[in-house]
């Protein structure tokens, strides 16, 4: 069976997606960079069609923290100098994500409520209305025992050679979509996990719950299968 056949049939692309922001509070800080890629079906195998990498410009005033600047090296300089408005970013969301397409990301929850609020101030939120959505993490997790990040998904399916968990959108949507790869040749169940998200019974969903998501408490060690 060619990569990701199922999804293909039910679906006329998807989009993997990644965010870097100011902080964690997804109503307060804002996305500073937003990097996706655009797959679709072509003679029967998925090709990449389109990839996507924007700084996003910030609130005027508004610069970013130290710790963000460490972590990803994008400094507030670079952002004022490269980083193009939110409305043309929501504007180019909606032309990605537009029609019948799959949704995806790695700690999906996060990056969406995000996007939802960027495209709320600045563009038109109900783009990602009615779309399905697929949290790799969810996944990762249900098969793999802690820790659960980027980093070590990458670890775990022996990619360390041909992607890197950079904590820079571009580099992480890359990562995500060889890790799905990886995950789909480990176990053909992907489709299982549309519109299901995973939690941790102690921390909580973090946040305003999605309305066409079901979430479900999830543990740090495999188990049964969350779809069950």
């Amino acid at each position: 069976m060619e990569a990701f056949a199922q999804l293909f049939e039910k679906y006329d692309r998807m989009v993997l997606f990644d965010t870097e922001t100011t902080g964690l509070d997804y109503a307060r800080d804002e996305i500073i960079e937003f990097a996706a890629i655009v797959v679709e079906q072509q003679e029967g195998k998925p090709v990449v069609v389109r990839e996507y990498d924007e700084l996003v410009s910030l609130t005027p005033g508004n610069s970013v923290p130290a710790k963000i600047q460490e972590l990803t090296g994008i400094t507030t300089q670079d952002i004022l100098e490269k980083g193009i408005s939110k409305a043309q970013v929501c504007q180019d969301i909606w032309e990605m994500f537009s029609g019948n397409t799959l949704l995806l990301a790695y700690n999906a929850h996060f990056d969406l409520s995000f996007l939802f609020y960027m495209l709320l101030r600045d563009g038109d939120p109900t783009v990602l209305k009615g779309k399905d959505k697929l949290d790799l993490l969810t996944v990762y997790k249900d098969r793999h025992a802690y820790p659960h990040k980027l980093c070590n998904a990458i670890s775990q399916y022996g990619l360390s050679d041909k992607v890197v968990n950079s904590h820079r959108a571009v580099d992480d949507v890359l990562a995500t979509l060889a890790v799905m790869e990886a995950m789909e040749g480990e176990k053909n169940d992907l489709l299982c996990y549309v519109n299901l998200f995973g939690y941790s019974s102690k921390y909580g969903i973090g946040g305003k719950p999605i309305g066409s998501i079901t979430y479900k408490p999830q543990g740090f060690e495999p188990g049964k299968p969350l779809y069950l």
